[in-house]
Order: C-alpha cells, then structure tokens, then sequence
C-alpha cells in the first residue's frame, strides 16, 4: 500500500519540508545545554503543582476526568482575563480561547487564515516552531529583518509599498514577537509598535503577536501590541509555560470575537481538561506578582552571568545583542559557520541552536548561533562559555582570507 496516495495535496506539500523539531540536536550526556529555550528546572513549582492535584480530586474526585472536566476551566479563563487586564488587556469571555501552549494557538490561526493563496510575513530571524508551521500552510513567505529596536518597520512599509504598486497579493497575516524576541532578544520600540498597527490598517492585515516572553523583563514590562490595537487587528497569543511549567500545556489567544468563534470550531475539544483545571488551582493560591518578580530576579541574574563569561571568553570579534528580558542572546561569529562549529561544541560538552534554523532562508543564519541563559545554573554557563570561546579561534585560522 503507498499511503501517500491517500494524502491530501497540501499534507504532500508540506511533508516535503523538514520535519518538526529537525533543529534539535542529539545531546550528550552531561552537556551544558546552552540550547534548551526551557525554565530552569529549580524555578518550575512541582511541589505546589502537586498539592493543587491532590487539592483537587480531594474536592472534586473524578469530575475533573471526565470529558468537560472541572468548573475551575471556567475559572481559568477568567483568571487569564484579570491577568491580561493588569497588562491593559481589557478583554471579554467571547475574547478569549484557552488552548494547548502557544503552539496549538499559532497552529489555530494559521488553519483559519492561510492557504496556498495567503502571504505571510515573518521576522528575520523569527521563531523556528512558527516558521514550520506556517510552511505547512503556504509557501508565500515573506521576511523582514530585525535589529536593535526589533521588525524594521520602514522596511515592511517598503515591500508593502512595492507589492501594492507592482499588483501582487498583499500579506494577510504578520508575525511577530515584539517583546524579548526569540531568538535574537530584541524589544520593538513603541515607535515602531505604533507604525505597525497603522500599516496593519492601511494594508489590511492581521498581526499575531506572540507574547510568550512578555512578562520576563529585567525592568518595565514594555507595552503589548494588543493593548495598543483599537482597529481589532491582533491575535495576541500568550503562555503560562515560561512562568510556570511547560508541561501544563496553558497557552490562550486573545482577540476580536468573530475570530475567537472561528478558533473555537476548529479547536473543538482538543483540551486538556485536567491540566486547566489544576493550573486554575495552582493559581488561586499563588501570589502571581510575586513569582514573577522572583523569575525576573533570578533570570537578570543568569543573564549577567552569561554576557561577562562571553565578555571574558569570546573573541573581540564575536558580537551580541543585550537582551532586557526573556530567555535568549543572539551571537553573531563573522565567518564562522556555526553549524560546523556545533558538532565541535557537542564533542566537548557545550550546545547552542545554529542560528540558520530561524531563517526562512537558512543561508543567512550561518554566522549565527542561539544562546540559552534560563535552563542551565550559573556555573554551568560560564563554564560551557569558556569551552566555546577556546573551539572559536582555530575557526578563523581556516577562513580564506586568514593570513
């Protein structure tokens, strides 16, 4: 039997791409894994997590295992609702879908608004897991690099301009990580926010905003896309994995509520019942501000570590850009195909993510590598800092302009 005569045209397209995941290396044992976009394991609150299940089948027994699950789904919803309105998010029930991470959210909105027909436009670099699912979708990618001050929104105007004048299909959906972008860390400014939104008007797009890191600043939480949209454009797509446990499953998507309906009928009951309802648990009886002040400390910490270990072990060629927030620092090694570089690294114990997997175009990410500060401890990070930083040198010896 050839099982994929039985496939539909657009799953053959998009099993022609590079399978999920493909970017992750194989790990050895003891490796300081600089890689791992994980929290580091002694901030995830296993124990608090195990009193809100025994608490909840003591007080509900079976009712949370069953299909529809416990009231406290409910309650969930409306405590994410109080959260993004402390984030001046004032949104409604009709407003608001509880999903499977913030993968299934992207997933959800690419099913309902892309087709082979639609064109995307992503950052560059941008989030690989996005990149593949959006290449499940469509093909009409496009790519706006970032710097500093994040998506560079005169040149989005730019290739909006050029498209518009020249009669091609405009984008029907931007993608962007505004807030400690992953991979490279970087903030849009409020300037380029603003420019943003207005072009989402004048163009008639939509933006997904992820939102996944919004909450971890080493400061002032900058302002979210969405609580700045009044044209009802975002799809503002967040996450409790980073702040509490990956493992939960927690994700939402906050939007107009025609586009909510939408999700829902797609969405249908792909939930996890149990996991709601014992995060809806978890969070009555936790102090939310007061955690998140604690991830902020001890991320700002792990941060600082990472960027004097590289200060003190990386070549003066070697460049960074200094996140304000987040989970990542982005690398640049001129002439340095980090890829090549990596299967060094692994052999002496030390990860990172070659940076060409967070371009549509891989080419340009050669010289690029992704930093992890939040999973390993600080000895860990300095320690695989200065492995890496003696694997480099002999590097540039073979460029073929080394004299």
């Amino acid at each position: 039997m050839n099982a994929e005569s039985f496939y539909s045209e657009n799953s053959k397209a998009a099993l022609k791409n590079d399978p999920p995941g493909a970017w992750m290396s194989n790990l050895p044992d003891g490796c300081i894994r600089l890689s791992s976009g994980y929290p580091d394991p002694a901030l995830i609150p296993a124990e608090e997590i195990k009193g809100a299940v025994a608490s909840l089948l003591d007080e509900e027994h079976d009712l949370p295992l069953h299909y529809l699950g416990s009231p406290r789904i409910t309650k969930l919803k409306q405590q994410i609702l109080k959260r993004l309105a402390v984030r001046g998010m004032c949104m409604v029930d009709e407003q608001l879908l509880i999903t499977s991470g913030a993968c299934q959210a992207i997933d959800l909105i690419a099913r309902i608004l892309l087709d082979d027909q639609a064109v995307v436009v992503v950052e560059s670099p941008t989030y690989m897991e996005a990149l593949e699912i959006f290449q499940n979708y469509t093909k009409q990618i496009i790519s706006i690099p970032i710097d500093e001050q994040g998506l560079q929104t005169d040149r989005l105007k730019e290739m909006l301009d050029e498209r518009k004048r020249k009669g091609l299909p405009l984008p029907r959906l931007l993608y962007t990580i505004p807030t400690f972008q992953n991979p490279t860390g970087t903030t849009m400014t409020t300037e380029r926010r603003k420019q943003l939104l207005q072009l989402s008007i004048e163009f008639d797009f939509l933006i997904l905003e992820d939102d996944a890191y919004g909450e971890l600043s080493f400061d002032k939480n900058p302002v979210p896309l969405k609580s700045i949209d009044e044209g009802g454009r975002v799809l503002h797509v967040g996450s409790l994995s980073k702040v509490v446990a990956p493992g939960m499953r927690i994700g939402w998507i906050a939007g107009d509520s025609e586009f909510i309906k939408a999700l829902e009928w797609f969405k249908k009951d792909l939930d996890h019942p149990f996991s709601q309802s014992t995060m809806a648990v978890y969070l009555e009886n936790t102090d939310l501000e007061k955690r998140l002040q604690r991830l902020k400390d001890i991320y700002r910490a792990k941060c600082t570590a990472l960027i004097r270990s590289m200060e003190q072990y990386l070549p003066e060629t070697v460049s960074w850009y200094v996140p304000d927030g987040g989970y990542f620092v982005w690398v640049r090694i001129p002439g340095v195909d980090t890829s090549d570089l990596l299967s060094k690294a692994l052999a002496e114990g030390v990860s990172y993510v070659p940076g060409k997997y967070f371009f549509l175009d891989q080419n340009e990410g050669t010289e690029f590598l992704r930093l992890s500060f939040s999973y390993s401890d600080k000895k860990e990070m300095i320690e695989g800092i200065r492995r890496l930083g003696k694997l480099i040198p002999p590097f540039f010896t073979r460029m073929p302009d080394a004299k």
